[in-house]
């Protein structure tokens, strides 16, 4: 049995600073093989302790029970804050709820509907560019998801100038942005400098200023009356129930900002280590294939009719989270496995260490969407699965995503085949997602299909 490639773990004991040196560089190859057998384990610094948590029960008490007495870190944030500013992923409290307020309706009932043939157009323009050869499919699947975002948010394609500046602008973000800053290790208040790369600090302020140029042309279009029907549209014009207020200016661009991270980089990620299970796989991929002739037309009805797409998709997101781990903080002092857990212990929620416990998971490590049509695949995914968190903070964005993954794989496999390229095997490392540390190569080569399987 081939199994997918997974970063090899450290020693048991480092030095504090050899871990903080190896945390910076990857976080997933920083960590002990034992977590992927441990329901608690405890890591001390100087200034705090953190609890990495892999029993459900613990999961469910901090994400699901009492998640308002674990707010998020703001010692992860702080790395994300110049892009970020105040979005809905970095709040807590009355702001974050607030936020949701306004947020949530865009992504709700029918409105994934509203955004199919968005994404459908956009599946369209990927089999369009996609070429013959040896491809870097994290790069391929990067333009996808990106085109998807503006597409569904703005109503342009990713051609369009300001958006391909964004995509562009963003991709050096990606590369120059460590996953924490050096305030997620010191105790620094919030008046001291946060010591940010200089070209992370500028690439995020011209990715700002470009969502801003987007987001108040909209603004004059909801005003003038010719604004289109889309999730920016619907965001802009919703009032927070409780209050009647709405996004300001600012408050809009931390937002989509937000969405173009967690709706482009994870969606990428997910997308491009699904084609490379492909690769790995093809007796999968053909199954795919075959179930990829029924894309005929744009009607979402045709989701419905995926469901080995599906499977792949969340088999995927199982082995390869595009976020690896969460961080929350105790709030008041806790006990955890008869632990004494202090107010402002870091609780560490990692999806890349719970999707493949081996406590958890039968055959964690193995490839295999079939566990996801069975009782038992079904029970661990109640207890240790959340790729999109879980809780009243799961991703609002969780079932556009599960619509997303499966369309544009399903039309890429029915277009293309996928194979390995010799001595390139991708190893998982985490940037602001779990990417290839050398990109993911594969060769690329169009289907023989006859007229009736074309994709016009």
């Amino acid at each position: 049995m081939i199994l997918p490639p997974k970063p090899p773990a450290r020693p048991d004991k480092v030095s504090l600073w050899r871990y903080v040196k190896l945390f910076r560089q990857d976080i997933l190859s920083a960590q002990p093989a034992k977590l992927y057998r441990a329901w608690m384990a405890e890591f001390r610094t100087p200034f705090f302790r953190s609890y990495m948590v892999n029993d459900p029960h613990i999961l469910n008490l901090v994400l699901k029970e009492r998640p308002d007495d674990f707010p998020k870190s703001g010692r992860v944030s702080e790395g994300l804050r110049p892009l970020l500013g105040e979005s809905v992923f970095l709040t807590n409290g009355d702001t974050w709820k607030r936020q949701r307020r306004i947020i949530d309706p865009a992504f709700e009932g029918g409105r994934l509907r509203d955004t199919f043939p968005a994404m459908w157009k956009a599946s369209e323009a990927c089999v369009e560019r996609l070429k013959e050869g040896e491809s870097e499919i994290e790069e391929v699947t990067s333009h996808a998801a990106a085109d998807v975002i503006f597409r569904t948010l703005f109503s342009i394609p990713i051609e369009n100038k300001i958006a391909s500046e964004v995509f562009s602008e963003f991709r050096d973000y990606q590369r120059s942005q460590p996953i924490l800053n050096i305030a997620a290790f010191l105790p620094m208040p919030r008046w001291m400098p946060r010591f940010f790369r200089r070209r992370t600090r500028e690439t995020a302020k011209s990715i700002r200023g470009l969502i801003a140029s987007l987001t108040d042309e909209r603004a004059a279009q909801i005003a003038a009356g010719t604004a289109p029907d889309d999730l920016a549209t619907k965001i802009m014009t919703t009032a927070d129930p409780a209050t009647g207020e709405r996004f300001t200016a600012e408050e809009m661009v931390d937002q989509v900002a937000i969405f173009f991270l967690a709706g482009h980089e994870t969606s990428a990620s997910a997308l491009a280590w699904t084609l490379y299970l492909m690769a790995l796989y093809p007796e999968w991929q053909e199954k795919l294939a075959e179930e990829a002739k029924v894309l005929e037309g744009c009607d979402f009805k045709v989701m419905s009719k995926l469901k080995l797409s599906r499977d792949v998709f969340r088999e995927a997101l199982r082995l390869y989270p595009p976020v690896p781990m969460m961080v929350r903080e105790a709030s008041c002092p806790e006990q955890f496995r008869e632990r004494d857990v202090a107010k402002g212990s870091q609780i560490v929620l990692s999806p890349w260490h719970l999707h493949r416990h081996e406590r958890i998971w039968p055959r964690a490590d193995e490839f295999e969407p079939e566990r996801w049509q069975t009782e038992e695949g079904r029970t661990c995914a109640r207890d240790a699965y959340m790729p999109f968190s879980a809780g009243p903070r799961v991703c609002t964005g969780a079932g556009f995503a599960m619509v997303e993954g499966p369309l544009i794989l399903s039309m890429l496999l029915k277009a293309f085949h996928f194979e390995l390229v010799e001595g390139r095997v991708p190893q998982p490392v985490a940037h602001l997602t779990v990417r290839a540390k050398d990109g993911i190569w594969l060769k690329v080569s169009k289907r023989q299909t006859g007229p009736e399987n074309s994709n016009s």
